[in-house]
């Protein structure tokens, strides 16, 4: 609780992943992928609970080893490629609510974005909380380098590369272009109430949570997940 405010924290974490299977749970620097999320989680000094959103056994085994609650095993209809998080995050938030237990703030953490420094959770929910008054829900950014909107390519059909949007910027170099960000699954904060007026944490009113070039990646595939097991090596005094 920050501000007599309570904040849930609802850690997304299907079983199905095609990308890297059981990425999940997939062995990084010594203990599951999730268990690094859950282990800030529970860190947290302004989140009042930690719960795993899972259509998976293994994974809600894994989970509960590290500390986390699964106070239910996710609905198979909301376990597909395709479901968004707006839907998992509130079949949570509604699950606890019938069952007594009510908050002001959800949290959502991407076990894929394991690399959050110290208190970079409490910070970013302060953040918000401080800025009740103006603003409703907080999303982690990371400044994109190489791969700018306007540098960025598609091929049309009839086999010419062309500017992937309409009206690229000009510039002599990616230096002269406008600064752009990319949303990384460290951290995403909304009120509940917004999240219900907009179904989504993108809303009128967000504002960003900047994490450093080091944190911008996810895992998605075997690739990724190589390139962060080696930079946490490298900055692992940042992260614990």
């Amino acid at each position: 609780m920050y501000k007599d405010k309570k904040c849930l924290a609802v850690i997304t974490a299907r079983g199905g992943s095609k990308g890297l299977p059981g990425k999940n749970i997939k062995i990084l620097l010594g203990k599951p992928l999730i268990a690094w999320t859950i282990e800030k989680g529970l860190e947290s000094k302004y989140i009042d609970r930690v719960i795993v959103s899972t259509d998976s056994d293994e994974i809600a085994a894994v989970s509960k080893k590290y500390g986390a609650e699964v106070p239910f095993m996710r609905p198979e209809e909301l376990s597909g490629d395709s479901m968004g998080s707006f839907d998992v995050v509130v079949h949570a938030i509604e699950y606890l609510a019938k069952n007594g237990d009510e908050y002001d703030y959800v949290v959502l953490l991407e076990p894929t974005s394991p690399m959050r420094k110290k208190g970079d959770l409490d910070n970013a929910i302060a953040n918000l909380i401080d800025k009740e008054k103006e603003a409703d829900s907080l999303v982690s950014l990371g400044r994109v380098n190489l791969e700018h909107p306007a540098v960025i390519k598609k091929v049309n059909d009839k086999g010419y590369m062309v500017p992937y949007i309409k009206k690229p910027e000009k510039a002599t170099g990616r230096q002269g272009f406008s600064l752009a960000y990319f949303p990384y699954g460290v951290i995403y904060i909304t009120k509940i109430k917004a999240l219900y007026k907009y179904k989504s944490f993108y809303q009128r009113r967000t504002i960003p949570y900047f994490v450093e070039r080091w944190q911008c990646y996810e895992v998605d595939d075997i690739y990724d997940f190589m390139i962060i097991e080696t930079i946490m090596q490298e900055r692992i005094n940042d992260i614990v």
